[in-house]
């Protein structure tokens, strides 16, 4: 993830340093001379903060990578339109499946497609922008800013199946394991989604058993890489990939739209 970085921390406005220079370098000094039992002097630790990780980011290269995560997206509702058994489910079912699922889904088409990308600073909007957009907009939920800690977070996880090598099979089915999820609230048929869901784990099993006779951790592995999907928010997914191309559109609803009524 290529980032520019400002010469300062962005936290140390606040800081002892800068509000009393002359107290903070006579305690440095001081406790300079005096061990800690750690073996590390007060003026010997490191200056730790938060900043870079609360950075709002945007990709690098728009145009190029929105591209491949469209065709991703749509890949992603063709495979849930697929499955038979979504489609015998309740509409409600459906659609709660939907909302509570395409985030994994997409990560999934993402780490098999192999969609890298880079991201960089979001540049800053000017208070007569962000007037406009207001009035334009109306008052309304505040969406998610992408930021630095969450693209890592998605990275370490695109880079940890990509370490896997997933065959087509096991994302097949690894797919079908996050999309029937049980632990959706409100289910109708919430035994049929658990019976399915099990069903895939089981036919993921016997993928691994087949193809990777030696290697008797490997499905644990998969599953322990999969549990990760569900810590990365839709709002980062939609905000970072489609925000450029859908503009003030509503994701879900355009997912919706697809998979139902085209």
């Amino acid at each position: 993830v290529a980032l520019r970085m400002d010469d300062k921390c962005r936290c140390s406005a606040g800081s002892n340093r800068r509000s009393n220079p002359i107290l903070f370098n006579i305690l440095s000094r001081m406790d300079s001379s005096k061990p800690s039992q750690s073996g590390l002097s007060y003026a010997s630790t490191p200056h730790r903060c938060s900043c870079e990780q609360r950075r709002t980011v945007c990709l690098r290269s728009p145009s190029e990578v929105c591209k491949k995560a469209t065709a991703v997206l749509v890949k992603t509702v063709q495979f849930m339109k697929n499955l038979p058994a979504f489609n015998q489910m309740p509409p409600d079912d459906q659609f709660s499946l939907l909302r509570s699922g395409w985030a994994p889904l997409f990560i999934l088409g993402l780490a098999q497609e192999r969609v890298d990308f880079e991201v960089t600073d979001s540049p800053a909007d000017s208070m007569l922008k962000r007037i406009l957009l207001n009035r334009q907009e109306g008052p309304g939920p505040e969406r998610e800013q992408p930021t630095m800690a969450g693209v890592c977070k998605l990275r370490s996880c695109l880079k940890k199946f990509w370490s896997l090598d997933l065959s087509p099979k096991e994302y097949a089915y690894l797919k079908g394991t996050a999309i029937f999820n049980p632990d959706v609230p409100d289910l109708k048929a919430g035994v049929f989604v658990e019976s399915l869901q099990q069903e895939a784990q089981h036919a993921l099993r016997e993928v691994v058993l087949l193809l990777h006779r030696g290697d008797g951790e490997r499905f644990a592995r998969i599953l322990l890489t999969a549990s990760v999907l569900q810590s990365i928010t839709p709002g980062l997914i939609s905000e970072l990939f489609f925000r450029p191309v859908i503009g003030q559109a509503d994701l879900l609803e355009l997912m919706v739209d697809m998979l139902f009524f085209r």
